[in-house]
C-alpha cells in the first residue's frame, strides 16, 4: 500500500514542556504478555476490510494509522487502539456479522505493538506525542494552504490532522486538567479538517482558487447573513450560527450531511446565476436581487402552480423591509432544497413535496415573524423540529413505507395494475384538495397511510392491513401537535393559510384504501383500436364518402352538392355516432395537431375517453374515483346512444319526406335545399366547429386548461378529466401551420391516390358483379347454397380495403423523406461527407467555428453575424482573421491529440493532421494541416519546370489553388529558417543571404523564370529532402552527411540553377581565382560547410527546441507528402466523427457564451455490476475458442498497429516484458462495454471546458503558443492563483460528474476488485464522484437493524475519502432500478442542467465543445416554453461488439 508522506523540510520540531502522563483511560484494558521483539519494523493493517457496522466510523483511524506508521508508530498504535474502543462501544457483544473477527484480528495487532511503539515514543507521553504529531501537519497545513500545486498532500494532511484531533480528545479525556488545558487549542478546532466536494468551505481551503472568484465570495457572504435571525433558546441548539442553512437545521431538524450538502449546491446555484446577470450596474461582488429572482422563479414555479391549481395562497411571505427580503429568499430556497434534499423516493412524487414545503414555509415564517399561536399562547415553533433527523423519521419515512409497501404488491410485475399504486399514483392525491385531510402534523391514521395486505380473492380482499414501520419513528403518540395558527394571531396574515384545521374527518367506521385516482393500465387487444381510434374512424368515413362519390360517378367537385350525392355523402355521420358508441377519441384537447386539423372535419362528440371501452378499462377504479369523473363517463355512452338514434331517424325522414328548411337557388351551386337532417348534423358538428377554433386560438384554448373559472372548469370537464399535469402546452402558431401542412398534403396525396386507384376502379366491377345472378353457380363445398354474390365482392374488395388501411405507412416514409431532405438541406445538415468535401472546406471551418465555438466580442453582432456567415462562400481567411485560425488550431489540435490518445491515428497521422500554432499565424502566414496541402508541393514543382511563359502567369496559375500556393510559400520559407539556424560560419552565412537576396529580388522584378533553370529543380528537392531527413533524426554521428548534403545543395543552385552563380561567387570571394582543371571546392580551404581550427561552421546536432522539431518534421511532410497522405485518417470511425464535427459547425446553433457565463451542468451515470476495466486474466481467457484480447486484435486492427506504436512495442509478447499490462488494459476496456470507457468520455466536457476558458482568458500572444506551454509558464508567474489553479477552478464550477454505483458498498466491504477499479478510476479522473447506498447494521437493544446512506466519494491517495451521508428512511431500490438508483444519488449533482449517460454511450472531444451551445438552448426560447428536455445524438459502441467482449 503506498503510503502518504508529506514534505517536512520546512517544519520545525515542537518541543512540549508538559509532566509525562498515562497514555490513556480507556475502560478497556489491554493486557500485553509477549515479549518485545527486538528490531521493530512496522506493517500496515489492512484498514480496507472493515465490517460494513464499523465502516464509517474506524475505517478512517485505521487509514491514518497506515499512513503515519513509519514516522509515528506510536501515534499509529493509539489511532488503532482508539479505533478498537469505537469498535467495542458500537458493538459489546460483537454481534454484528464480522465483528467479531475484525476486532481480535485488530486486538492482535495491538497486542503486538504495545512495547515496541512504546520504545519509538520520542515524547514522554502519548499525549505529548500525539500533540506533537498533529502539530506538525497543522503548520504543514498553514504554511502551504496557498500552494496550489500540493492539492492532494493538503488533503491528506488535513484528514491526518482531523483524525489526530479527535484522538487527542479522546486520550485528554481520561488525563489531569493540566492536560487537558494543553489540549484546548486541539479541541477548539475541529472544524479546521472537512472533506469538501468543490467548494472547501473549511478555514483552510480559503486561499484555494475557487473561493477567490467574486461570484463564490459574493454568493457566500448572502448565505453567511444570520443577522437578526431568531436564536435557537430552549431549541435544539445554542449559541450563534454559521450560516441560514445552519439555522435550518436546527429549527427543522434535517441531517448534517444533507445541510453540508445542500449549502455547496446553493453556492454554486447563486454563483452561476450571479455571473450570468449583467453587471454594468452593479459589482459582482455583491449578489444582486435578480439572481435571487430567478432562482426563486426556477425553483418555485412548480409549487407556485401546484397552489393555483388547488386555490391556495402560496406561504412564501416576504418583508416589506427591503434589507430582509434577500435573507428570507435564501431561507426560502435554503428549506425547499433541504427537503427535496431529504426527501429520497419522495422525490419521485414533486408535489408531495410541494405540499411538505407548503406546510414547513408556513411554520418558517411563523418562527421568522415571532407569531404567536392563540390556542398555546406560546411561540410559533416547527411541529417536527428540535430533534436530530426529525424531518426524515416523522415526515419522510411514514410516506416512503407507503410506497415501499405498495411496491412489495407488485410482486414483480405480475400483479394486476389495479391491486397496486405506483410513485404517480400516489403522487396523483397531491392533484386534490384532500391532500390537505392530511393536516400537519401529518396524520398517520389518514387512509393514505393504509395499505391493502392482498386483493388476490374475495376472503383476503377484506383483510386489510395498515402499514407498520418502525414504532419508534411512526408512533403518532410521538409527534408534537401544533394547533394551526388564527386570524386572531398577533401575526398579521394578509390572507389566510390552509392547515391542518381543514381536515376532514373520515365517516366511515374503519380504514379505506384510497387506490388508484384517474387511470388504470388493462392489457387487452382492444387497445389497439382505443389508441388510434382517430385514425381508424377518419379511414372509414373516409372509405365510406370515397366510395359513395365512385357510385355516383362524378365527373366535377361541384356534383358533391347535388341533393341526392350530398344526402348520400351525408350519411357518414350516422356510422360515426354507431363508432362512436363503440369508441370516442381518448385524447384531450390540448393534444390535437395537424393530422387533427384535418381529422377535426371528422364529425365526433367530443374528445373524451372511449364510450364502451372506457368503461370497460376504468370498471377497477370505479370505487376509488372522484363521482364528478364517474359521473362523466356515466353521461358518455348515453349521450352517444342519444345520438345514434337520432342521426338515423332524421335521416330516414329526411329521405322519405324530402323537405327542406331552407332552399336557394340561382347561385353558383345551382338549387340547394338544407333538410332537417343537415340541421341535426350541424349540431352534432358543434363540438368539432369548438374543437376547430381552439385548435386554431392555441391561447384560448391554453386559458381553458390552466383557468380556474368556473365555467371554463366545467367546460374541461366534459372534455378530459382535471388533471395538475399536461396542461396549456399549446405549441405556436407556426409550429401548428407545418404540422398541419405536412399531413394535409399527406393525407390528400393518400386519399386521392386511394379514390383514383384504388377505389373508383372497382365500383364498375361492383356494379357488374351485382346484377350477375347466381342461382345455378355453386361454390363448392364452402359455400353449397349461396343464393348472393357477396363472396365474390368481399373477395375483390378485400385486397383493396387491406392496402387502403396499411398504406398510410408508406406515405408516411415518402413524406418524411422529401421533407426531411428539404429540412437537411435548409438546415446544412450533411454539409460535409467525405473526406473530400472536408478538404474543400477546411478552410470554412475557422469561420464556421468562430461564428458558432467562439463568444462573440461586443464589437460584434451576432444577428448579422449569421445571416452574413451564410451568405459568404466562407473558401478564404481574411488577414483580420488570424486570430480566428490560432482558436480554432487550438481545438483542433485538441480533437487529434485525442484521436492520437484513443488510437484511432498513428503517429504519422497526427503530424499529417495538425496545425502548426506559432506566431506565424499572427503574422498573416496560416500552415494548414499537411494532409491538406499533400502532393501540392510536387505538383507546383512539376508545373513550374515545364512552365514556359511569364512570371506572372505561372504565380497566378499556382495562386489559382490557394493550398497549392500556401505549401510553397511555407516550404520556402521554412527552408530559410531552418538554415539560418543550421548555418554559423560567417562566409556560410553570407553565401545563404545572398542566394536568398537573388531569390527575392528576382521575384519582385519578375525575372525569376529568366534569372533560374527550373528544369533543375527535381535534382534540388530530392537533395533537400535528404538533408531534412537528417536534420529530423539529428545525431551527432550524421555530422558529415549534412556536411556533405548542404555542399551538395550549394552546388546545384550556384552551378545548375542560378544563371549568374559565377558572378555571386566572384564577387563573394573578389579575386581568388578558381581554377578549372580541379574540383569545384578544390581552391577554397577550408571547405564550405566543414569544420576549420576546431570550429563548427554549422549548428548540428540541432538544439532541442520543441518548436523547431516541429517545423523541421513539418517541412520534411511537405515535401515527401504523397496522394496517400491525401486519405487521412485510415480508420472509418475517426473519419465519421470528424465529417461529422465539421458538419455541425455549419448548422443553426446558438452561440456560445464564455465559460464563466455558461449553464453549469452535471453528468450522472447509473452502475450496477458492469466491467470497470477488463483484468489481465480476463483478457486472456478464452470464451468461445478464443480470448478477448486476440478478438479484439482481428476487430480493431488498425487500432492495436497505433497502440503497439504508441507504447514502443512490436507485439504482445514484448507488452508483457516491458510490463506495460496497465495500458493494454485500459486500451482493451476503452473498446468494450466498461465503465472506464463511458467515464473517459463524459470527462471530455472538462478538458473541452478548461481549453475553452484559457481561450476567454488568453492574451493574444498566448494564442499563439502552445496551450500546455503557455499554462505552465504562467503557473510558475503566478504562483498559487495559476492558471492551471484558475482553470480547474472554473471547470469545478461549470461541470460535476457523479457515478452511482450501487453496489461499490458492498464490492468494498467483500474486497472485490470492481472497488480498487473505481478508485483507480477516480484517481485518474480527481473531479469524478461516485455515489453509493450503504447497508450498514446498527447494534440497537437486542438485534442489529439495518440502517440505509447514500455516500457520496472521492479519491484521495489511491483510498476513497467520505464526503457526504445521508441517512435514507429504507432501502433506495424498492422497484424501479435505474431510475431509483439514478435519484439517490441525484442530489450530489450540481448546475443548472442534468445529463443522463447509459453505460453503453461514450463521448467524444469534439463533441464536448459544442455543450455550450446544446446547453443555450435552455435560454433560446425565454419568450415561448423554454426547453425542460434536450435531446442529443445517441452513438451506441455496443454495435461492434461481441458478447465475448460484453461479459
Amino acid at each position: 500500500m503506498e503510503e502518504i508522506t508529506v514534505d517536512t523540510s520546512d517544519s520545525s520540531s515542537v518541543h512540549v514542556n508538559k509532566k509525562n502522563k498515562p497514555s490513556s483511560s480507556s475502560s478497556l484494558k489491554i493486557s500485553v504478555s509477549r515479549s518485545r521483539t527486538v528490531g521493530y519494523v512496522p506493517e500496515p493493517f489492512d484498514s480496507e476490510k472493515v465490517p460494513p457496522t464499523f465502516i464509517s466510523d474506524i475505517r478512517p483511524f485505521l487509514r491514518v494509522a497506515n499512513q503515519i506508521e513509519l514516522e509515528w508508530p506510536r501515534v499509529a498504535y493509539l489511532c488503532r487502539f482508539h479505533a478498537f474502543e469505537r469498535a467495542h462501544r458500537m458493538d459489546p457483544s460483537s454481534s454484528g456479522r464480522g465483528a467479531r473477527q475484525f476486532k481480535t484480528s485488530l486486538l492482535q495487532r495491538l497486542e503486538q505493538d504495545e512495547e515496541d511503539t512504546v520504545f519509538k515514543r520520542k515524547e514522554k507521553s502519548d499525549l505529548h506525542e500525539l500533540k506533537r504529531a498533529y502539530l506538525k501537519y497543522e503548520d504543514y497545513i498553514r504554511k502551504h494552504s496557498e500552494h496550489s500545486d500540493r492539492g492532494e498532500q493538503l488533503m491528506s494532511a488535513r484528514g491526518i490532522a482531523s483524525v489526530l484531533s479527535e484522538v487527542i480528545r479522546t486520550v485528554a479525556s481520561g488525563t489531569g486538567l493540566e492536560i487537558i488545558a494543553d489540549a484546548e487549542d486541539v479541541e477548539a478546532k475541529p472544524e479546521f479538517y472537512q472533506s469538501y466536494n468543490i467548494l472547501p468551505l473549511d478555514p483552510g481551503g480559503e486561499h484555494q482558487a475557487i473561493m477567490q472568484l467574486p461570484e463564490i465570495k459574493a454568493a457566500l457572504e448572502v448565505v453567511q447573513n444570520i443577522r437578526g435571525l431568531p436564536s435557537a433558546e430552549n431549541h435544539q441548539k445554542s449559541g450563534a450560527f454559521s450560516d441560514s442553512f445552519d439555522w435550518l437545521q436546527c429549527w427543522f431538524g434535517f441531517q448534517k450531511g444533507n445541510v453540508s450538502n445542500q449549502r455547496e449546491h446553493l453556492l454554486l446555484l447563486l454563483a452561476n446565476i450571479h455571473i450570468r446577470q449583467g453587471h454594468e450596474t452593479t459589482s459582482t461582488s455583491k449578489l444582486g436581487e435578480k439572481a435571487l429572482d430567478d432562482l426563486m422563479k426556477k425553483l418555485f414555479r412548480n409549487y407556485k402552480r401546484w397552489c393555483r391549481f388547488l386555490g391556495r395562497k402560496r406561504n412564501i411571505w416576504l418583508p416589506s423591509v427591503k434589507l430582509e427580503e434577500q435573507q428570507y429568499k435564501i431561507l426560502y430556497i435554503g428549506l425547499f432544497l433541504l427537503i427535496w434534499g431529504e426527501a429520497s423516493n419522495l422525490r419521485f412524487m414533486p408535489e408531495c413535496l410541494c405540499y411538505l414545503f407548503h406546510h414547513m414555509a408556513y411554520e418558517l415564517h411563523g418562527v421568522l415573524s415571532g407569531a404567536v399561536n392563540p390556542a398555546t399562547g406560546e411561540l410559533v415553533r416547527p411541529a417536527y423540529g428540535g430533534e436530530p433527523e426529525s424531518f426524515l423519521n416523522k415526515v419522510v419515512t411514514p410516506i416512503y413505507w407507503v410506497i415501499y409497501k405498495e411496491a412489495q404488491k407488485n410482486k414483480s410485475g405480475t400483479a394486476d395494475h389495479s391491486e397496486w399504486r405506483n410513485y404517480d399514483d400516489l403522487n396523483e392525491y397531491f392533484w386534490s384538495p384532500d391532500c390537505f385531510e392530511l393536516g400537519w402534523p401529518i396524520r398517520l391514521d389518514h387512509n393514505f397511510f393504509f395499505v391493502q395486505s392482498s386483493v388476490t380473492n374475495t376472503k383476503e380482499s377484506k383483510k386489510n392491513v395498515p402499514i407498520l414501520a418502525a414504532q419508534s419513528i411512526l408512533e403518532q403518540s410521538q409527534v408534537v401537535h401544533t394547533p394551526p395558527f388564527k386570524e386572531s394571531s398577533p401575526l398579521i396574515w394578509k390572507t389566510k393559510i390552509e392547515d391542518s384545521s381543514q381536515v376532514i374527518e373520515d365517516k366511515d367506521n374503519g380504514p379505506k384504501w384510497l387506490g388508484k385516482k384517474n387511470f388504470v393500465e388493462i392489457r387487452s387487444f382492444w387497445q389497439l383500436f382505443r389508441s388510434f381510434d382517430r385514425m381508424w374512424i377518419f379511414f372509414i368515413l373516409a372509405l365510406q364518402a370515397m366510395i359513395i362519390m365512385a357510385w355516383h360517378d362524378l365527373k366535377s367537385p361541384f356534383q358533391l352538392f347535388d341533393k341526392l350525392v350530398f344526402e348520400d355523402i351525408m350519411s357518414i355521420f350516422i356510422t360515426s355516432a354507431v363508432l362512436k358508441l363503440i369508441q370516442v377519441n381518448s385524447y384531450p384537447i390540448h393534444l390535437i395537431v395537424l393530422k387533427n386539423c384535418v381529422l377535426h372535419c371528422i364529425p365526433k362528440m367530443n374528445y373524451t375517453f372511449t364510450a364502451l371501452l372506457d368503461l370497460a378499462f376504468t370498471w377497477k377504479v370505479r370505487h376509488t374515483m372522484d363521482f364528478s369523473q364517474i359521473v362523466r363517463y356515466m353521461l358518455k355512452p348515453v349521450a352517444a346512444a342519444i345520438w345514434t338514434i337520432i342521426l338515423p331517424v332524421f335521416y330516414a325522414d329526411s329521405r322519405r319526406n324530402s323537405r327542406c328548411f331552407v332552399e336557394k337557388s340561382g347561385n353558383w351551386l345551382g338549387e340547394w335545399c338544407i333538410t332537417s337532417y343537415m340541421v341535426t348534423v350541424a349540431f352534432y358538428m358543434a363540438s368539432n366547429a369548438i374543437g376547430m377554433v381552439l385548435f386554431l386560438v392555441p391561447l384560448v384554448n391554453k386559458y381553458i386548461e390552466t383557468s380556474s373559472w368556473r365555467v371554463c372548469t366545467i367546460f374541461s370537464w366534459w372534455a378530459q378529466p382535471r388533471l395538475y399535469v399536461g396542461r396549456g402546452m399549446q405549441e405556436n402558431h407556426f409550429a401548428l401551420l407545418k404540422y398541419s401542412l405536412f399531413w394535409m398534403l399527406l393525407l390528400l396525396s393518400k386519399l386521392s391516390f386511394s379514390y383514383y386507384y384504388e377505389i373508383k376502379p372497382l365500383v364498375q366491377p361492383t356494379k357488374k358483379i351485382m346484377k350477375i345472378g347466381v342461382s345455378s353457380y355453386d361454390w363448392h363445398q364452402l359455400f353449397p347454397k349461396v343464393k348472393s354474390n357477396a363472396g365474390a365482392i368481399v373477395a375483390v374488395w378485400a385486397p383493396i380495403l387491406l392496402v387502403y388501411f396499411m398504406d398510410t405507412q408508406i406515405w408516411y416514409s415518402v413524406f418524411c423523406a422529401v421533407f426531411g431532405g428539404l429540412y437537411g438541406i435548409f438546415r446544412h445538415l450533411g454539409e460535409i461527407r467525405t473526406m473530400g468535401m472536408l478538404r474543400s472546406k477546411f478552410p470554412s471551418l475557422a469561420l464556421a467555428f468562430n461564428v458558432f465555438l467562439v463568444p462573440p466580442s461586443s464589437k460584434r453582432n451576432s444577428g448579422s453575424d449569421i445571416r452574413s456567415f451564410f451568405k459568404k462562400k466562407l473558401h478564404k481567411v481574411s488577414e483580420n482573421e488570424k486570430n480566428v485560425v490560432a482558436k480554432f488550431a487550438q481545438v483542433w489540435n485538441q480533437i487529434i491529440t485525442s484521436f492520437r490518445d484513443e488510437d484511432l491515428i498513428s503517429n504519422r497521422e497526427m503530424d499529417l493532421m495538425t496545425i502548426p500554432v506559432s506566431i506565424e499565424l499572427g503574422s498573416g502566414l496560416i500552415r494548414w494541416p499537411v494532409f491538406l496541402l499533400a502532393t501540392k508541393f510536387s505538383i507546383a514543382l512539376s508545373m513550374a519546370r515545364d512552365f514556359v511563359g511569364k512570371d506572372e502567369k505561372l504565380l497566378k496559375k499556382i495562386r489559382k489553388d490557394n493550398f497549392m500556393y500556401l505549401a510553397v510559400k511555407e516550404c520556402y520559407e521554412s527552408l530559410k529558417y531552418i538554415l539560418q539556424v543550421l548555418v554559423v560560419g560567417e562566409l556560410e552565412k553570407r553565401i545563404v543571404s545572398e542566394i536568398i537576396n537573388e531569390v527575392e529580388m528576382s521575384i519582385s522584378k519578375s525575372s525569376f523564370l529568366m534569372d533560374f533553370r527550373m528544369s533543375e529543380l527535381p535534382d534540388l528537392h530530392t537533395k533537400c529532402i535528404d538533408l531534412v531527413d537528417l536534420l529530423v533524426e539529428n545525431k551527432e554521428a550524421d555530422l558529415d552527411k549534412v556536411v556533405k548534403r548542404l555542399q551538395d545543395i550549394f552546388e546545384v543552385v550556384m552551378q545548375d540553377i542560378m544563371t549568374h552563380g559565377s558572378r555571386l561567387l566572384d564577387m563573394l570571394y573578389g579575386s581568388q581565382p578558381l581554377k578549372r582543371d580541379t574540383g569545384f571546392f578544390k581552391e577554397f580551404q577550408p571547405q564550405l560547410f566543414a569544420s576549420f581550427n576546431g570550429k563548427s561552421t554549422i549548428l548540428f546536432p540541432l538544439p532541442d527546441s520543441g518548436p523547431l522539431k516541429e517545423q523541421i518534421r513539418r517541412l520534411l511532410l511537405l515535401l515527401t507528402a504523397n496522394e496517400r497522405a491525401m486519405e487521412v485518417p485510415v480508420n472509418l470511425e475517426a473519419r465519421r466523427r470528424i465529417s461529422f464535427f465539421a458538419t455541425s459547425l455549419f448548422m443553426d446553433m446558438p452561440f456560445a457564451p464564455k465559460v464563466r457565463n455558461m449553464l453549469s451542468f452535471s453528468v450522472l451515470t447509473p452502475h450496477y455490476q458492469e466491467e470497470i476495466n477488463f483484468s489481465m486474466r480476463e483478457l486472456h481467457s478464452r470464451q468461445e475458442g478464443v480470448s478477448i484480447i486476440f478478438y479484439m486484435q482481428k476487430m480493431y486492427p488498425d487500432e492495436w498497429k497505433n497502440f503497439l506504436e504508441r507504447i514502443g512495442c512490436e507485439n504482445l509478447e514484448e507488452i508483457n516484458i516491458k510490463e506495460k499490462e496497465e495500458d493494454l488494459r485500459k486500451w482493451a476496456s476503452f473498446r468494450g462495454q466498461t465503465l472506464s470507457r463511458t467515464v473517459r468520455g463524459m470527462m471530455y466536457y472538462r478538458k473541452a471546458i478548461k481549453l475553452q476558458a484559457f481561450l476567454d482568458m488568453a492574451e493574444d500572444e498566448d494564442i499563439f503558443e502552445d496551450y500546455k506551454l503557455v499554462e505552465r509558464r504562467r503557473d510558475r508567474k503566478h504562483g498559487p492563483h495559476s492558471l492551471s489553479a484558475q482553470l480547474d477552478a472554473l471547470a469545478d464550477m461549470k461541470f460535476t460528474y457523479v457515478v452511482t454505483c450501487q453496489s461499490f458498498g458492498v464490492q468494498k466491504a467483500s474486497g472485490d476488485s470492481h472497488a480498487q477499479d473505481l478508485i483507480d478510476l477516480m484517481m485518474r479522473y480527481p473531479s469524478l464522484r461516485v455515489a453509493y447506498v450503504e447497508e450498514k447494521e446498527v447494534i440497537e437493544t437486542e438485534k442489529p437493524q439495518k440502517v440505509y446512506s447514500s455516500i457520496l466519494v472521492k479519491a484521495v491517495n489511491y483510498l476513497d475519502q467520505e464526503i457526504y451521508r445521508i441517512k435514507l428512511p429504507g432501502p433506495p431500490n424498492i422497484g424501479e432500478g435505474k431510475p431509483e438508483n439514478q435519484n439517490h444519488a441525484i442530489i450530489f449533482t450540481r448546475g443548472d442542467a442534468l445529463q443522463t449517460i447509459d453505460m453503453n454511450q461514450d463521448n467524444y472531444i469534439e463533441e464536448a465543445f459544442k455543450m455550450r451551445n446544446v446547453l443555450q438552448e435552455f435560454l433560446r426560447h425565454q419568450e415561448q416554453h423554454p426547453p425542460t428536455i434536450i435531446g442529443l445524438r445517441e452513438h451506441i459502441f455496443t454495435g461492434r461488439l461481441d458478447p465475448l467482449t460484453c461479459s
